[in-house]
Formats: C-alpha cells, sequence, structure tokens
C-alpha cells in the first residue's frame, strides 16, 4: 500500500476509535477490507485515493467471482463507504466514488421442496389412517381433504381453511378460490381431492345430526369460527413424522410449493402456474424456475438443431 494511501487509512481508523468508539474487531474488518481492496486495485494500477467508481464496482464484481455473498459483499462496501465519506469530509478527495454505488441484491431462497415421492408418502399414510374405524376419524378424514385440496389446487393456508361449505355441494371440478385483495380464481380439483371431499363431508353431516351447519367447510370454535391454520400446519407436521419426513421441512406452504414445482417439472406454462397460485405477478412465481434447468436442459440437447448436428459431428 503506498505511503499516502496507507497514511489515510490510519487516520480513518484513528477517527473512527476516537469518534465513533469503533471497537478493535470493527477496526481490524476495515483494515482487512481495505488492505484487500488496496491490493485488488494495484493490479488495475490505481491506488485508494485516486480510484473511481467503476474501479471499486469492478471490485464489487470481483468479490462475487471469489464467491463473497452478498451479505459479505454489502459488508465490504460499507467499509468502502465509511472510508471514502471520511476523505471527502476531510477535503482529501473532492467527490465520494461510492455515493452512487448499488448495494449487492441478496439472493432470493429458493422454497422448501418436497419431492413427488415424499408427498405420495404423506397422501397415502393420511388415507390409511382415514380409513381407520374408530374414534377420531373425522379429524383423520379432514387432514386427508385438507391435504388432498391443497396438493391439488396449491392454494394458500389462509385460502384453504376459509373455504366455505357450499364447496360440498357443488358440482364439476373446479373450485372458485377468494385470495388476496378478495380477487377470484378457478383452480381444478383431482379425483382424489374430491373423494376426500366427499367422504369428510358425508361423515360431518353425519356426526353433526340435527344441530345447525357451519357455512365454512372446516368448522372450528375459533374466532373465526374455521379451523385455525396453525392447528392444520401442526397436524401436518405430525403427520410427516409418523411419515418418516423431518417435521421441520413439511409445512402447509411447502406443499403449496410443492404443487407449482411438480406441475413445472411436468410441462406447465409458468403463466398458468401464476394463475392458480394467484399470484398477481409473474417474478413472484419465476422463484419456482429452478425445477426447470434440469428438464430445460434436456430440451435443449435433445431438440436444438446445433446440439444435434454436434451430436452427429460427435
Amino acid at each position: 500500500m503506498a505511503d499516502l494511501s496507507r497514511a489515510h487509512v490510519e487516520a480513518f481508523l484513528e477517527m473512527m476509535s476516537a469518534e465513533r468508539g469503533a471497537a478493535a474487531n470493527t477496526l481490524a474488518s476495515y483494515e482487512r477490507d481495505l488492505d484487500d481492496l488496496c491490493d485488488f486495485l494495484s493490479g488495475r494500477k490505481t491506488s485508494l485515493d485516486a480510484a473511481e467508481r467503476g474501479d471499486l464496482s469492478a471490485y464489487l464484481s470481483d468479490l462475487a467471482k471469489r464467491g463473497f455473498q452478498p451479505t459479505s459483499q454489502a459488508r465490504r462496501l460499507s467499509s468502502m463507504r465509511q472510508f471514502y465519506k471520511f476523505l471527502y469530509a476531510e477535503g482529501l478527495r473532492g467527490d465520494d466514488p461510492t455515493a452512487i454505488l448499488d448495494s449487492p441484491k441478496k439472493a432470493r431462497p429458493l422454497p422448501k421442496f418436497l419431492s413427488v415421492e415424499q408427498v405420495g408418502r404423506l397422501l397415502r399414510l393420511a388415507e390409511e389412517e382415514a380409513a381407520l374405524e374408530g374414534p377420531g376419524r373425522l379429524l383423520r378424514l379432514r387432514t386427508l381433504a385438507l391435504i388432498e385440496l391443497l396438493y391439488a389446487t396449491g392454494m394458500r393456508v389462509s385460502e384453504l381453511v376459509a373455504l366455505p361449505a357450499r364447496v360440498l355441494t357443488q358440482e364439476g371440478r373446479f373450485l372458485v378460490v377468494r385470495g388476496k385483495g378478495n380477487k377470484e380464481r378457478l383452480v381444478p380439483l383431482s379425483k382424489a381431492a374430491v373423494a376426500a371431499l366427499a367422504r369428510y363431508g358425508d361423515l360431518m353431516a353425519e356426526e353433526r345430526g340435527d344441530r345447525e351447519a357451519s357455512p365454512f367447510l372446516f368448522p372450528a370454535a375459533s374466532k373465526e369460527g374455521f379451523l385455525p391454520r396453525q392447528v392444520f400446519a401442526r397436524e401436518l407436521k405430525d403427520l410427516a413424522v409418523r411419515a418418516g419426513l423431518p417435521a421441520a421441512s413439511v409445512s402447509p406452504h411447502v406443499l403449496r410449493h410443492a404443487f407449482a414445482s411438480h406441475l413445472l417439472q411436468n410441462g406447465a406454462d409458468l403463466r398458468v402456474v401464476q394463475e392458480l397460485l394467484g399470484h398477481s405477478d409473474i417474478s413472484t412465481t419465476q422463484i419456482y424456475t429452478h425445477v426447470l434447468d434440469e428438464r430445460l436442459q434436456e430440451l435443449v440437447q435433445t431438440h436444438h438443431p446445433l446440439a444435434k448436428k454436434a451430436k452427429n459431428l460427435d
């Protein structure tokens, strides 16, 4: 590091200690960050004092290439900003090259994902338990109906538990769901979901007898009058454990993810999945495109004319 740059870094660290009360570990981190930046800039034939916005932007790109996570990149950018603000405030530079640098975007986490086989295990166990006679059978049938509906439609859990009781009397294999913003959308039902609903509805009517019917499909003694989503989530996790799946990996929202991911895996159009999920913006749905990578690669390798030509040359 050039003598002038070193002097400026030391003055910066002294200011952070004396005026900001920065701890020793914080000061050491600032120094390491600026030393690393200085090494990078020397490769571009420039220095800390003379670096321009393009140099600093290139440094952030280099961090990404070296495998630094967005959070680590953001910390390095914070160190740079503090340093160059200090130089500007002290009149050691006439500008702040970090003023219009964009912060690294944090990668959006991929949704937790259940395989088709794992969902199948859940459904098979729910079906086996629902077939058992005896006390608690209505609750077991309710669990089966909830899971079949959720996996068949990809509904939000809040939409699912608040479904109206008239669902039991409707004809056809489509369901009208009222979602966010009071918007309605049409979702198809699987044969298994229709059958599970019918069995649940029949036993509920039988056990209710002459009592007044609830307006909700999944009634409960709650403030809202329907099954709390937390109760369903707990029941689903308990079922997952019994099915040999880790409870932490299973939730109503994960089943919604499975619905979308499995549709895309089997060739569904992204716009169709967007409509079924009730997403107003397709960018929200695009989080599921990670499941398309292998299928799309295979599609290109199989059908693209240049790929075919290359194969023939082999």
